[in-house]
């Protein structure tokens, strides 16, 4: 196997189920050990810190001469769960399966090469960082805690883009919305108020709501919703319910922002009320991050296109994502975060794989993206 292929299958054997999405999940702390002592191996300045309890995040750094721009590569250790089973790697065919090969153990495997390798070279004039961070999967605790502690110029997010360069992506918020109603027993109208029934008008307006977002699909940026995710509500068949509680995910395009899904909630509750007096209710953000748009000619953009370019042997795709990732914590920070990636499927799943061959070739896009963008030491 090759360097990346190697480290690739200790991270995958070193189970770090995030604890928040599955309780007693191992976490993120015999992962952390494992690349801190493969970074001090390589001659990197270390930190370790926790940014939850128990949940260490670890930083590499490779020191430049002086007067040099600063590059970080930022990756996200946790996984959700699996069977034991996910965490034995096998290689088939040219791809690694196992929980985190793609999401995204194998751009960070693919980060820490590529500075082994320029460790092992002539001196960069500016800093290189490599930065595994905690809780990607739930409330990016990890990429938070990480800005507060270390910067640079610019970064990079290994996840997976099939090996195109991606410079924006969509956010994201999650409500819960919720009917209040008044407990009483199902023979008594006259006191029972049903908070689930008055919550009624929120679903049709979220069906309505994501009938008019269709209308707003781009070529460029896709397509925005908006669903309801859970709902809860009432304790036994023959009692009125005290409330209902509707989880509700918005999800936003480049261009769109939090104060208008905001708005839209506030509108779906006018709706309710509108609809029937009774109704008393509200919302409370659970998790909600903007959309990220970088320029297109943003010095790490245009490093990474020249990068790959040079690697792949044919200009890459540069294009816009779906999904948020911890690269809108660093873009918010005021660090500038491109994200490319190796090419893989079925994250989240029990057929998860990543193609070996593109890792490698990240790893030579790595290498050289930090190279041009670093500098050399004079």
């Amino acid at each position: 196997m090759t360097a990346v292929s190697e480290l690739l299958s200790e991270l995958v054997r070193a189970d770090s189920t995030n604890p928040t999405l599955k309780p007693g999940g191992a976490g993120e702390a015999a992962v952390a050990a494992l690349l801190a002592e493969r970074m001090r191996r390589s001659g990197l300045e270390v930190d370790v810190w926790d940014a939850a309890p128990g949940r260490p995040n670890v930083v590499g750094r490779l020191a430049g001469s002086g007067g040099g721009r600063s590059l970080m590569f930022c990756g996200h250790t946790d996984v959700v769960g699996g069977e034991p089973s996910q965490f034995q790697p096998r290689i088939d065919r040219g791809r690694m399966y196992g929980r985190g090969t793609n999401d995204m153990k194998g751009g960070i495997a693919a980060s820490v090469v590529a500075v082994e390798r320029l460790a092992a070279g002539p001196r960069l004039a500016g800093d290189l960082l490599v930065a595994c961070v905690i809780d990607e999967e739930w409330a990016s605790l990890g990429a938070e805690a990480l800005v507060a502690r270390h910067r640079a110029d610019a970064a990079v997010l290994p996840e997976q883009t099939d090996l195109e360069v991606v410079f924006a992506h969509g956010g994201f918020a999650w409500y819960d919305v919720r009917s209040q109603g008044r407990e009483a027993a199902g023979g008594d109208p006259a006191q029972g108020v049903d908070g689930i029934s008055l919550a009624a008008p929120i679903l049709d307006g979220i069906l309505r709501l994501d009938q008019e977002l269709e209308g707003r699909t781009t070529a460029e940026w896709g397509r925005p919703n908006v669903h309801a995710s859970t709902i809860r509500g009432g304790q036994t068949y023959p009692s009125y319910p005290a409330d209902c509680v509707i989880g509700v995910e918005r999800c936003l395009m480049p261009g769109e922002s939090l104060a208008d899904a905001h708005a839209e909630m506030e509108q779906l509750l006018a709706q309710a009320r509108a609809r029937d007096s009774r109704f008393e209710g509200g919302f409370e953000t659970v998790i909600a991050r903007e959309p990220v748009m970088l320029d297109r000619d943003e010095p790490v953009v245009l490093g990474c296109v020249a990068a790959a370019a040079a690697v792949l042997g044919c200009d890459p795709v540069v294009r816009s994502d779906y999904g948020w990732m911890d690269s809108g914590i660093l873009v918010e920070a005021g660090v500038p975060c491109v994200i490319f990636g190796p090419t893989g499927e079925g994250l989240h799943t029990a057929e998860e794989w990543v193609d070996l061959e593109s890792l490698q070739q990240c790893v030579d896009v790595f290498e050289r993206l930090a190279r041009a963008y670093c500098g050399s030491a004079t």
